[in-house]
């Protein structure tokens, strides 16, 4: 573990709320051939790795905290009480937290203004971990109604576009990029959200994307295994598909010769 110190805003992990672990483990195991190691917050949790890598972490959770099964990316931050309360200062929601985990660190499940959830991690973060093109996760997504006033939001949250931040922001068309050290890491994207809609694919959201060599075989493999495709959202181009694990948790797998060129419909 690192302190977090040059990273302050950036993503720094991405955790998958579900039922059962075991279940989600062999679901991703076969689509993205993860492995798992026990993680270091109880039998409850574990990381997934690719090629030794540490990847994400799944947590049967979602029935202990009673939040949906979903997909969070978690943001470094400096003081995690700090940065709840000036999500609540915003307009946004503090669901659970923050609370301390081992060694050290708190975190705390959030959302924004429009209800997309996030996480924020005050403590170390494991050095092998980072979002970008040619690692899993490949990027982050969030699925907003106005991606500008959204960036306005994080940037008062995180520190985003900040001289001495980790991250800078650009403008284009109906998007913001977020890049660290140059590399794209999340993007922000207006688009058709219903915060009612009974579908989350249809609500504001974080959505991750994890790039795969041979996307028809990998989304195959997701069918094979009890996942679904989700026909409805208003979302994506070519070169992806948005997935719902059997838990109903949604992610988006990319054809990995696309990574990079991607930009919402």
């Amino acid at each position: 573990m690192l302190v977090a110190a040059d990273v302050i805003g950036a993503p720094c992990w991405l955790s998958l709320a579900a039922r059962d672990r075991r279940a989600a483990e062999r679901f991703y195991g076969a689509v993205l051939g993860w492995s798992f190691q026990q993680g270091r917050f109880g039998r409850a949790f574990s990381v997934a790795e690719a090629a030794g890598v540490p990847v994400a972490g799944i947590g049967a959770v979602a029935g202990e905290f009673a939040v949906p099964v979903a997909w969070t990316p978690y943001f470094a931050v400096e003081d995690a009480d700090a940065a709840a309360a000036r999500v609540g200062e915003r307009g946004g929601t503090v669901g659970v937290g923050p609370v301390s985990y081992p060694p050290g660190g708190r975190a705390a499940l959030v959302s924004d203004r429009e209800g997309a959830a996030f996480g924020i991690w005050d403590g170390g973060v494991l050095a092998q971990w980072s979002v970008g093109a040619d690692r899993s996760p490949a990027w982050l997504e969030l699925h907003t109604g106005n991606a500008f006033d959204a960036a306005l939001f994080y940037g008062e949250v995180l520190g985003w576009g900040e001289g001495d931040g980790c991250c800078d922001i650009s403008y284009e068309e109906d998007q913001v990029v977020l890049r660290r050290d140059g590399q794209p890491v999340a993007r922000l994207n207006s688009g058709p959200v219903e915060e009612a809609a009974p579908k989350p694919q249809l609500r504001p959201r974080w959505l991750v994307h994890f790039k795969v060599p041979d996307l028809n075989r990998a989304v195959a493999l997701a069918l094979e295994n009890g996942g679904s495709k989700v026909t409805d959202a208003k979302w994506g181009s070519t070169g992806q598909m948005t997935l719902r694990d059997p838990d109903g948790g949604l992610f988006t797998l990319d054809q990995s010769d696309h990574l990079g060129n991607r930009k919402a419909d």
